[in-house]
């Protein structure tokens, strides 16, 4: 499956605290701060909807973001002086905005990757 740029948000948008977008086969419901330029998001929890039902999630940083967590953790002692960087769940892509983490859980997707970088949630009963 390729995904282009026109498939994307293509229903995005504002339900209560979660930012939804998504493209075809999928919707996933971004959780970034309020104030939040959705084209500098760098740090957001997403959960990803998939057709047959499964939920999963992950939080997206963008390198930018860990080198600056991590700079910040070398004043604080956390993660031995800001040596290293662990998260479950946690996936790095390149840039910020919410367009382009679409873009690549899309990619993703398409390449049979997800289940490796999502975890799934359980179902609900």
């Amino acid at each position: 499956m390729t995904t282009t740029t026109s498939q994307l948000q293509t229903d995005a948008g504002w339900d209560g605290p979660y930012y939804r977008a998504g493209a075809e086969g999928f919707e996933a419901l971004f959780l970034p701060s309020p104030d939040e330029v959705l084209d500098e998001v760098c740090n957001v929890d997403v959960e990803v909807r998939l057709p047959d039902g499964s939920r999963w999630s992950a939080t997206i940083f963008t390198l930018a973001e860990v080198d600056r967590l991590m700079k910040g953790w070398e004043d604080t002692g956390e993660t031995a002086d800001g040596r290293y960087f662990s998260c479950s769940d946690g996936l790095i892509v390149r840039g910020p905005g919410i367009q382009g983490m679409v873009s690549v859980i899309a990619k993703l997707l398409a390449s049979g990757e997800f289940d490796g970088a999502f975890h799934r949630l359980p179902d609900p009963e």
